[in-house]
Order: C-alpha cells, then structure tokens, then sequence
C-alpha cells in the first residue's frame, strides 16, 4: 500500500492492553509511516529506575532521563536505551508494576513529550500512548481512543507473558490492569482520557485486522473530504 501523501500526525490513546501498540505498528507499516511507541519511553526510563535502584520522584532519576538517549529500530519494533536494545526486558512485570509510578511524575513526562514532539515534527507518523491526542499531539490530524474490558484485556496481556515464559495468571493480570487504569486516570498531570475529537474505538470482540482496516478506512475517508 501506497503512503498516503503530506506529512500527517495519527494519534491513539487508550488504557493498557486496548491493542494500541499492534494496531498502530501495523497502521504504519501499511501507510508508510513511522511507528513512535510512547508507552515503551516511560517503560524505558522505569527500567532505568529499576536497575540504578532510583525512587520514581527522585532527583537523581530525573535527571537520568534528562541525560539519556531513547530511540527506535525497527520501525518501532525496537527499542534502544542508550544504545542497549531493552525491548524484551521493558515487558516484564517488574516493569508492569512501577510504570505508572514513574509516568506520573510531572518532570520525567515533560522529558519524554519533548521527545515525542520533536520526533513528530521530522515526518509523518502514528504515535500511540495514553496522552498523545490530549497533550503530546493535541493538533494531531487523526485521533482515536482505543479502549476493551479489563478482562480481554488481562487475557490480551497474559498471552503476551506467557510467550516471554512469565509465570502468572489471569487474576493477576487484571488486579495489575485495574490498578494500572486508576492511577493512570487519576494523575494530577495528563491524566488518561478521551479527547473530544477522539473517535472511539471498543476492540473488546474485534480483531486486529478489524481495527486495523477501520482505523485505515477513517483515516482515507477523512483526508478525501
């Protein structure tokens, strides 16, 4: 499929396991267009608090993410923290667990949106996280909110980990989901939520190809009028 022509900004927010990273790195590789994973910034930077052993409100942490170098490969299949491919060691449930803490943090998040805005303004493309229709890309030209029930969620989430040989179960999966959905929706700075424009998309019984071809449909229906 052909790229679909000026420079454009897709923007896709949504809780934990809404299918926003598949759906978004196969919308770019059917368009043509760079994949930006925000989700997996934050990640990084929470594994880099995990390994140095750093609170997520402190100093020191801040300052580390001021200083790092975060990038993709891959179309944003990979993820490079300091030169050091960290795709595998960001899903674990280590990481699960502290994220949210550290994503709350107001400075670390004014670091990584700076990063996400200057990599938005060098080309088109679809850029998925959980404030990037609301303050990462607020002018974006296309915007949807992905979204399902924390139980296709937590199922979602479980064969992801069981693939990675996790040992873990589907109650704890959803007891992490939930927790993960209310300190995201609570934070005092860009909390998750749906921004106005936003086209809602539930993916609770659709496949990835079902949101995939809509998301594409919209976007081509959009641009033609």
């Amino acid at each position: 499929m052909k790229k679909i022509g000026s420079q454009v900004t897709i923007a896709i927010d949504g809780p934990a396991g809404s299918g926003k990273s598949t759906v978004a790195r196969r919308v770019a590789e059917k368009l043509g267009l760079l994949y930006l994973d925000s989700g997996a910034m934050y990640r990084a930077v929470t594994l880099l608090a995990i390994q140095d052993g750093l609170a997520a409100d402190s100093l020191e942490l801040i300052e580390r993410v001021k200083a790092c170098h975060i990038e993709f490969a891959d179309n944003g299949k990979t993820i490079l923290l300091n030169t050091e491919d960290v795709s595998v060691q960001i899903r674990t449930p280590a990481v699960n667990r502290r994220v949210a803490d550290v994503a709350k943090i107001p400075e670390i998040r004014h670091e990584i949106v700076k990063h996400q805005q200057r990599i938005g303004k060098e080309g088109s493309i679809i850029a998925e996280g959980r404030d990037l229709t609301t303050i990462v890309f607020p002018d974006a030209d296309f915007k949807f909110y992905l979204d399902a029930s924390v139980t296709e969620r937590a199922k979602r989430r479980l064969a992801e980990l069981k693939k990675q040989n996790v040992d873990t179960t589907l109650a704890a999966v959803e007891a992490e989901i939930s927790a993960r959905d209310e300190k995201d929706k609570t934070r005092a700075h860009s909390p998750l939520r749906a921004a106005e424009d936003a086209i809602i998309v539930d993916t609770t019984d659709k496949t990835i190809n079902e949101v995939v071809d809509f998301i594409i449909a919209q976007v081509r229906k959009m641009r033609a009028a």
